[in-house]
């Protein structure tokens, strides 16, 4: 199956490892190095520049996108 992570981004549903809300998940400074990290190896990918509300982590990247994680938990059910 597919998850749509908005705009023309589409991974499959084994490839995602985690889906995370960006408001809570980011207060936590180990959050934070780790996007921080994925972002310099270039593993980081933004579905588009509006508002993060999530980002998905997969087996390859992590996905920074605009659709919130009620509506990407949804989506994979």
């Amino acid at each position: 199956m597919y998850l749509h992570l908005g705009e023309n981004t589409v991974v499959t549903d084994k490839e995602v490892i985690g889906i995370f809300d960006m408001d809570t998940s980011t207060v936590n400074k180990a959050t934070r190095d780790y996007l921080s990290l994925a972002e310099k190896s270039g593993r980081v990918e933004y579905v588009n520049f509006d508002l993060p509300k999530s980002f998905i982590v997969t087996d390859n990247k992590v996905f920074i996108s605009p659709v919130n994680t009620a509506t990407l938990n949804k989506r994979v059910k």
